[in-house]
C-alpha cells in the first residue's frame, strides 16, 4: 500500500517569534521569510528574478520543474534576457559544470556536488533546489549526530501512545515530502553523517520508494523528486560513502577559482549581499584589500607566490574562498563601527592572522616567515605588514 504525506499547510504553521512581530511573513514553498530576516531563502532574495525567468520561459519543463533546465543554468550562472531584464550570477565558475549538474536533477540520478571547503557547494545546492522546485528548505543538515529519523520519518510520540502508530502520527522528513510532492531534498555534509545512516538513502535513491514497515505502506517518489548531496574533499575517510551508495549519485566536483581576478570577483559579490543586509559600507571602497586577502590566502594555499619565484609552506587551514568573505566582512564591520567607513588594512589583518594560524605551533611559524619574506618586500603592501605584525606579536 502507498501512503500519501500532506504538505505543509502554511495557514495552519505555528508562526515564529518574527512572524509575531512582524505580522507573518512571505509565504513560497510552503517556507515562510520574514521581511527583515538576515538571510532570506534563495527563492526569497531572488524571486524577482526566478518570476522574469519563469514568464520568458518557453523551453521544455521536466515534470513539475519552475523552469527548463536552461532557464536554471541562466539562473545560476548569470545573463541578460530578451527583454533586457540582468540575471546576476550566482555562481562563478565553468558552465559546463552547472549544466551537467542541472541535468543530472532532470534525470533519475541524485547529485553529489563534491570540492575542498569553500567551493560554494551548499550555496549552489541552495539555487538549484530554488530554482526547479521554488523551495530550498526541505533540508537534511549531516553532522555526526543526524538519526535515520532525519532522512526516513519520526513519529509523535503523543500520537502514538493514544492511538498507535498511524498516517497521523508519522512525521515526515524533508526527504519524505520532497518523494511525495514532487521536489528537491538537499542533504548537506553527506560524509559527516554515520554510515549505517547514509545507507538509508540506498533504496530511495535506487527503488524511489520510502519504506514504512510499521504501517505496512510506502511513499512512492512522484515525477519532480531528486535528492542534492554534498560532502567535503577533505573530509574523506570520515564516513566513506559506500559503493552501493555512490552508484546512486552522479558527482559534480566543485573546483576552486581558477584565477585571482574570478576569486576577488567571487568575494567581492558575497561581501556586498551580506553588507547590505547588515548596512555595512559598499565593498568598492574597499576592493584593493580584498585583493589582497585573496592573494595572501592563494599564495599559501597554492605553497608558491603570485610570480612563481617563492615556494611557500602552506598551514593547515584551508583558506577558502568563504574564508576570505568572512574576513572581509568582519572588516567591513570593524570599519562601520571603530574606523571611518573605509576597509583598510588594519581592519583584516585580525581576520587573517585567525584564518591562517589554526595550528598555533605549527602555523604561526609559517605566517611569520610568510611575512617576512613576502610580504615585508612586496611593493605598496607596508601598511599591510605593519598591520599584521601588529596583531601577531
Amino acid at each position: 500500500m502507498t501512503v500519501s504525506v500532506e504538505p505543509t499547510d502554511p495557514t495552519t504553521a505555528v508562526p515564529s517569534q518574527n512572524d509575531a512581530a512582524t505580522g507573518g511573513g512571505d509565504v513560497t514553498g510552503g517556507a515562510a521569510t520574514a521581511p527583515d530576516a538576515l538571510r532570506p531563502h534563495a527563492e526569497h532574495a531572488f524571486a524577482a528574478e526566478l518570476a522574469v525567468l519563469a514568464a520568458q520561459d518557453d523551453r521544455p519543463r521536466p515534470s513539475r520543474w519552475k523552469m527548463s533546465p536552461w532557464a536554471v543554468a541562466t539562473y545560476l550562472l548569470g545573463g541578460t534576457l530578451p527583454d533586457g531584464t540582468v540575471i546576476t550570477p550566482k555562481y562563478v565558475g565553468p558552465r559546463r559544470i552547472v549544466e551537467v549538474a542541472v541535468t543530472t536533477l532532470a534525470t533519475d540520478r541524485a547529485l553529489l556536488l563534491l570540492g575542498v571547503p569553500g567551493t560554494a557547494k551548499t550555496w549552489v545546492s541552495e539555487h538549484l533546489a530554488a530554482a526547479v522546485s521554488g523551495d530550498s528548505t526541505l533540508l537534511v543538515q549531516g553532522t555526526a549526530g543526524t538519526p535515520e529519523e532525519a532522512i526516513r520519518y519520526g513519529w509523535n510520540y503523543a500520537q502514538l501512545l493514544a492511538n498507535g502508530p498511524s498516517r497521523h502520527a508519522l512525521v515526515p522528513s524533508p526527504v519524505m515530502r520532497a518523494m511525495a510532492e514532487g521536489m528537491t531534498a538537499r542533504v548537506e555534509e553527506l560524509t559527516r553523517i554515520p554510515a549505517d545512516v547514509q545507507d538509508t538513502l540506498i533504496t530511495i535513491l535506487s527503488e524511489k520508494t520510502l519504506p514504512i514497515p510499521e504501517l505496512g505502506q510506502e511513499v512512492q517518489a512522484v515525477r519532480g523528486f531528486n535528492l542534492i548531496a554534498t560532502a567535503n574533499d577533505r573530509d574523506r575517510g570520515v564516513n566513506d560513502l559506500s559503493s552501493a551508495l555512490r552508484r546512486r549519485f552522479n558527482t559534480v566536483v566543485l573546483p576552486l577559482p581558477e584565477s585571482p581576478d574570478a576569486e576577488v570577483d567571487i568575494v567581492a559579490r558575497r561581501v556586498d549581499q551580506m553588507g547590505r543586509s547588515l548596512d555595512l559600507p559598499a565593498v568598492p571602497d574597499g576592493i584593493e584589500e580584498i585583493r589582497r586577502v585573496v592573494t595572501v590566502f592563494r599564495e599559501l594555499r597554492d605553497g608558491v607566490t603570485t610570480d612563481g619565484r617563492t615556494k611557500l609552506k602552506s598551514p593547515s587551514g584551508t583558506l577558502s574562498t568563504a574564508e576570505a568573505i568572512s574576513v572581509v566582512t568582519s572588516g567591513l564591520a570593524l570599519a562601520a563601527h571603530f574606523g571611518d567607513g573605509v576597509l583598510r588594512a588594519g581592519d583584516v589583518a585580525a581576520g587573517i592572522l585567525g584564518a591562517v594560524v589554526r595550528d598555533p605551533a605549527a602555523d604561526r611559524v609559517i605566517w611569520q616567515e610568510y611575512l617576512e619574506t613576502v610580504v615585508r618586500e612586496r611593493d605598496g603592501w607596508k601598511d599591510f605588514y605593519r598591520a599584521c605584525r601588529e596583531v601577531s606579536a
